[in-house]
C-alpha cells in the first residue's frame, strides 16, 4: 500500500515539504487555523505525491473573529463550515449519502430566524449551502457537471471551466479525486483564498483581467476558453452556463431538500442568480411539484443575468454580463438589490446573531427584509444562501475593500427585531417522511414552459 501523510497547515502555512517525498511539495491552503487536512499518497510510476483526499473547508472555527469587521462567528452555522470541517463526498460521488431505511439526509442545514419586522412577527428561513461539500451550493452543481462530462473527458487533458471561484473550488476537488488536471479561469475579482485553495488541489489557475465591456469580465473569461478548445480539441468545458445538469440537479434535490425542511407552508423562496442555474432548477421543481412558494430571483444592480440594465458590478458570486442561458426571457418576479445593500445585510447579519454569510446571500438577506416591509402579510421568506463569509474576508468583511469601493453602509435592519435564532438538527428523523415525500415530485422536465407565479 502506499504511504500517505496528513497535514495540518499553521494559520501561515502555504506550502508543507513531506518527507520521504524526493523534493516534492505539497501545497495546502489556510487562512484560520486548522482550516486544511491533505491526505496525499506517493504515486511511484509518476514520481509525485497525489492528493487521495483533501478537506479544505475554509472554516470559521466557533468563536473566532472574522479579519476586518471583528465580529464572532456564530455557533453551528457559521462562516462556510462542512460537515464538520470535514468534506465528504465530492470525489467519491457520495453527495448526498443514504440514511438508514433509504431515505436521503439533506445536505445543509436550515437555520430560523423569528423576527419583528416594524411590530410584525415573521420567519426568515436560512439554507447555508455554506456546509456542502467545499463550502457552497456549487459543490451540487460541480458533482452534477462531472457526472455528464466524465464519459469525453480525457485524462491526458482533463476539464476547464469559467468560475467566480465557488465552482472552480469544487470542480478542482473533483478532478483530483479522478486525476485528470482542470484548468480554472477566473478574474481579478476571484476571491483570492479560493484561488489558492485551486491550486492546492493541483488545479491550473488562469486569470483574465480585460474587461468585458458589460461591467464584468464573463465575456472575456468565455472567449479566453473558447481559444483554448480551438486550440486543444480533447480539452473539455463542462459548461455550467448551459449545460442541462446544473439546473436538474437543483430541481432534484436542493428544492425538495428545502421543502422537506421548512414543511410546507406558503413561503417566498429567495434565489440568487449568477448562471441562472439554481433558479432555473426550482423553477422546475416549483411547476412540477406545486409546492406553496412564491419563488422570487435575486440579482444586483449592473446584472444582465434576469433582464437587468449590465453596468459596473463589485460583488463576486452573484450576476453576470449576459442573459442566463437557462432563463433567456428574464424572470419574475425577480428583486434587484444595490452592493451597498447587499453588504450592509452581511455586515448586520453577522452582528446581530453570529452567522456568517457570502456577498450573495446578503442580497437575499436585503430582499427578504424588503419583501416582508412591503407586504406585512407576508410572515415567511426562505433563502437559498449559496456560500458563507470565509470567501469574502478580503471583500465583504474587510473595511479597506469597502472603502476602496465606495461602498457606504446602509440601515438594513430599520425596524427588525431578532427574537429568536433556531439550529434545528442537521438529520431530524420527524422530518424523514416529509423529506421523501418532497423528492418523490415527479421528475421535472428539463425544458419547462412558462414561469411560476
Amino acid at each position: 500500500m502506499a504511504p500517505s501523510r496528513e497535514i495540518r497547515p499553521s494559520e501561515k502555512s502555504r506550502i508543507a515539504r513531506l518527507p520521504g517525498s524526493p523534493g516534492g511539495r505539497a501545497k495546502a491552503l489556510t487562512s484560520l487555523p486548522g482550516q486544511a487536512i491533505m491526505r496525499l499518497s506517493w504515486t511511484p510510476p509518476r514520481g509525485r505525491w497525489r492528493v487521495r483526499y483533501l478537506a479544505v473547508g475554509l472554516v470559521a472555527p466557533i468563536n473566532s473573529k472574522i479579519r476586518g469587521h471583528g465580529f464572532p462567528v456564530g455557533e453551528g452555522a457559521g462562516a462556510g463550515q462542512s460537515r464538520g470541517g470535514v468534506l465528504v463526498g465530492l470525489a467519491d460521488g457520495h453527495a448526498n449519502p443514504p440514511r438508514e431505511g433509504g431515505s436521503f439526509v439533506p445536505l445543509t442545514p436550515v437555520v430560523a430566524l423569528q423576527l419583528s419586522v416594524d411590530g410584525y412577527p415573521a420567519t426568515l428561513w436560512l439554507k447555508l449551502e455554506s456546509h456542502n461539500p467545499h463550502g457552497s451550493v456549487k459543490g451540487r452543481t460541480a458533482l452534477a457537471l462531472w457526472r455528464d462530462v466524465v464519459p469525453r473527458v480525457d485524462p491526458e487533458f482533463g476539464i476547464i471551466e469559467s468560475t467566480s471561484g465557488n465552482l472552480g473550488l469544487a470542480l478542482a476537488a473533483v478532478a483530483a479525486g479522478n486525476q485528470v488536471p482542470f484548468t480554472a479561469v477566473v478574474d481579478p475579482r476571484s476571491s483570492a483564498s479560493l484561488v489558492d485553495a485551486v491550486r492546492a488541489l493541483d488545479g491550473r489557475v488562469v486569470t483574465v483581467d480585460e474587461p468585458d465591456g458589460a461591467g464584468g469580465y464573463l465575456l472575456s473569461r468565455l472567449a479566453y476558453i473558447e481559444e483554448r478548445l480551438a486550440a486543444q480539441p480533447r480539452l473539455v468545458w463542462p459548461n455550467q452556463y448551459a449545460n442541462p445538469a446544473n439546473p436538474a440537479v437543483h430541481a432534484r434535490e436542493t428544492a425538495p431538500e428545502l421543502r422537506a425542511q421548512i414543511r410546507e407552508r406558503p413561503t417566498s423562496v429567495l434565489v440568487a442568480v449568477s448562471t441562472g442555474g439554481t433558479l432555473a432548477g426550482f423553477r422546475r421543481y416549483v411547476l412540477t411539484a406545486r409546492p406553496e412558494w412564491e419563488l422570487v430571483g435575486v440579482d444586483v444592480v449592473g446584472s444582465a443575468a434576469l433582464g437587468g440594465t449590465s453596468g459596473r458590478r463589485v460583488l463576486s458570486g452573484i450576476g453576470a454580463s449576459r442573459p442566463s442561458a437557462f432563463l433567456p426571457d428574464g424572470y419574475r418576479p425577480t428583486v434587484w438589490i444595490t452592493p451597498q445593500e447587499a453588504v450592509s445585510a452581511c455586515l448586520w447579519l453577522a452582528e446581530t446573531t453570529g452567522l456568517g454569510i457570502g456577498g450573495s446571500s446578503g442580497a437575499l438577506i436585503a430582499s427578504a427584509l424588503r419583501l416582508f416591509r412591503a407586504t406585512p402579510r407576508r410572515t415567511s421568506v426562505a433563502c437559498l444562501c449559496p456560500d458563507g463569509a470565509d470567501r469574502y474576508l478580503d471583500s465583504v468583511y474587510s473595511t479597506s475593500w469597502r472603502d476602496r469601493q465606495g461602498l457606504v453602509s446602509v440601515d438594513i435592519g430599520r425596524g427588525v427585531e431578532i427574537l429568536a435564532v433556531h439550529h434545528p438538527p442537521r438529520d431530524p428523523a420527524a422530518g424523514g417522511a416529509a423529506w421523501s415525500a418532497a423528492r418523490g415530485a415527479p421528475a421535472p422536465d428539463d425544458s419547462p414552459k412558462g414561469r411560476s407565479r
